[in-house]
């Protein structure tokens, strides 16, 4: 069966952080190397109610046909935003509804919370000693309300294995991108990604608010610099080479660089890079050393420090986990 993915609505939830799950997980797919395609996931909506009207933040309510059963078989459980959390928001607490909810849901499900959906995980005491993050502009509201949690209020989303929390609106397309390349790979999640019209892959730790995301117009931009680097990643690039695709100085184009990246020209190289390396991995059946050559990292000792870095397992772990993936997949 199908991984079923529940996403619990409460009232006052955002209509667009809601649809997120349902638009990364709920279409069906073309095959694509790595998978069968088909449909990878069943996404039901449920509230903490019988079946029946949710308010949203939005002049229209939503009429949501699951009750909180539907918790009790999710082998995902994903919490958008809501602004009506009450005594969650504001002491930290769950009402007899929600904890009543919550109580159904089994031990081992993942969790995931898109926005202030953390609050409800860290009032039921998934986030307790564990690594979190949430919009930025309620991070210290946050981190007062819960400080056994540990707070990074700069970063897009945190996997920590079977507890995930995302920022705000957009970061929750990140995040659920990034669990289907974990379950299912990055041919996968580029798939729908591309289909979603959105960035393929925007990392975790990248930050959540830049202070100029959009240079002025008489700026120029590192657009140019960064396709000439992806279309090189099996060579040496360096930071000279990127800024003079742009015609700027080091110092001037690492600066815009950041302001429209978020990260420094070198970290999001190893990014692409880690990127190329998993794509290889899943996709082909080149040797280990040659997939370190074709992702730019040149040996395959590099290529393992920097995917145990990125993903905790080394290469061969890492292509063995996927085959056996694309093998079961019904």
């Amino acid at each position: 069966m199908p991984h079923r993915v529940a996403v619990l609505a409460l009232d006052g939830l955002l209509p667009f952080e809601l649809g997120i799950p349902h638009r990364i997980f709920g279409r069906s797919l073309d095959p694509v190397p790595g998978n069968k395609g088909g449909k990878l996931y069943e996404v039901v909506t449920c509230s903490i109610r019988p079946p029946g009207p949710v308010r949203t933040d939005s002049d229209y309510a939503i009429l949501v046909e699951h009750g909180p059963e539907a918790l009790a078989t999710a082998d995902t459980v994903v919490i958008p935003a809501s602004y009506e959390l009450g005594p969650v928001f504001e002491e930290g607490r769950l009402t007899e509804e929600l904890a009543a909810a919550l109580a159904l849901i089994r031990p081992g499900t993942r969790m995931v919370s898109i926005c202030t959906g953390s609050y409800v995980l860290a009032a039921a005491g998934y986030l307790d000693g564990r690594p979190a993050t949430t919009h930025w502009s309620s991070a210290d509201h946050f981190q007062r309300t819960f400080p056994q949690v540990r707070v990074d209020p700069d970063v897009l989303f945190i996997d920590d294995g079977d507890v995930l929390t995302s920022a705000g609106v957009a970061a929750g397309i990140d995040l659920c991108l990034h669990l289907v390349r974990r379950d299912h790979g990055s041919a996968v999640a580029n798939e729908i990604a591309r289909r979603t019209v959105v960035p393929p892959h925007r990392d975790g730790g990248q930050a959540q608010y830049i202070h100029r995301p959009v240079p002025e117009p008489q700026f120029a931009t590192t657009t140019a610099a960064r396709a000439w680097a992806l279309g090189r990643l099996d060579r040496p690039i360096l930071l000279r080479d990127m800024a003079r695709q742009e015609s700027m100085s080091v110092r001037t184009f690492t600066r815009r660089f950041r302001e429209e990246v978020g990260i420094s020209p070198g970290q999001w190289l190893t990014q692409q890079r880690v990127e190329r390396a998993r794509h290889l991995l899943e996709s082909s059946d080149l040797s280990i050393d040659q997939v370190a050559r074709d992702a730019g990292f040149g040996t395959p000792t590099s290529l393992r420090q920097h995917l145990q870095a990125a993903l905790g397992v080394p290469p061969t772990v890492y292509r063995r986990t996927f085959r056996r993936a694309s093998a079961d997949t019904p």
